[in-house]
């Protein structure tokens, strides 16, 4: 938009503004770095398959999942919001599905809480399914007794509540050093939708990959977990429950995202 236009407002995403200002999510790129605790499961294979859209549905599902919670911090190409870091600092918890686009191993995401209004935002631009809920995380610190240190025999938690429920428990114990969890690292294929909101319109719906680049992720302890879900009379998280827990992982991870690549104009 340009600002020299009577009656254009400029912005990246709402609110507009003479100046943009006051857009509530910056254009890309955006950077992210951060800490992850994620627990890796058998889900029933069924109930995975069931939240699966048809192009990633066309392979039966092992079950594979994780559960994933982040503290993370963001910012866009300037780096502005790391000194204002009310604008960078959020947390986040999401359900990563194992699945496949024709023979590329991927993942899809069903469920995702936040607790910022940006990652929000900017989730539902993606196609991140976000909702606002209460994630808390166990930290790590160089001194003192009220930390767990990151050795065998460390001990983390993440819990998620959102809507006056608490939803998801998580413990995991480290035990050594690990690789990766190759489910991390897929490409995830999100779903855009927004709906018409002339009755007369159809509104927008893509499936389209993540578009997730530099990825780096570093000092990944793996170790033995627990993970539960709770039920609730407005979410349907407890269907993808755990039936075997596989393991547990603590590492740092970093990526870019810079836009993505459409895959279909239906995304369901």
């Amino acid at each position: 938009m340009n600002a020299d236009t009577p009656g254009r407002l400029l912005g990246y995403s709402l609110p507009f503004s003479p100046t943009g200002a006051s857009s509530l999510v910056p254009a890309p790129p955006w950077h992210f770095s951060g800490e992850v605790l994620m627990v890796e499961y058998r889900a029933d294979p069924g109930a995975v398959s069931s939240f699966l859209p048809r192009e990633l549905a066309r392979v039966p599902s092992t079950g594979l999942a994780a559960a994933i919670f982040g503290d993370w911090q963001s910012c866009s190409s300037g780096g502005e919001e790391l000194l204002d870091p009310v604008r960078s600092q959020y947390r986040e918890f999401y359900i990563a599905l194992a699945c496949q686009l024709g023979e590329q191993p991927v993942a899809r995401c069903p469920f995702c809480w936040v607790d910022k209004d940006f990652s929000l935002v900017r989730g539902l631009i993606q196609g991140y399914p976000k909702k606002m809920g209460s994630i808390a995380m166990t930290r790590t610190f160089s001194v003192g007794q009220a930390t767990p240190g990151t050795a065998e025999g460390s001990q983390f938690g993440g819990t998620l509540a959102a809507a006056d429920r608490r939803l998801v428990e998580a413990r995991v114990t480290l035990e050594q050093p690990s690789e990766p969890p190759a489910l991390m690292l897929a490409p995830l294929v999100h779903t855009r939708y927004f709906p018409a909101w002339d009755p007369s319109g159809s509104g927008t719906e893509e499936l389209v990959m993540g578009g997730s680049s530099a990825q780096e992720v570093a000092d990944v302890w793996s170790g033995s977990a627990e993970l539960t879900f709770f039920d609730s009379p407005i979410d349907d998280l407890a269907l993808l429950a755990p039936i075997e827990i596989l393991g547990g992982y603590r590492f740092s991870f970093a990526e870019t995202l810079n836009g993505g690549r459409l895959v279909s104009q239906d995304g369901r």
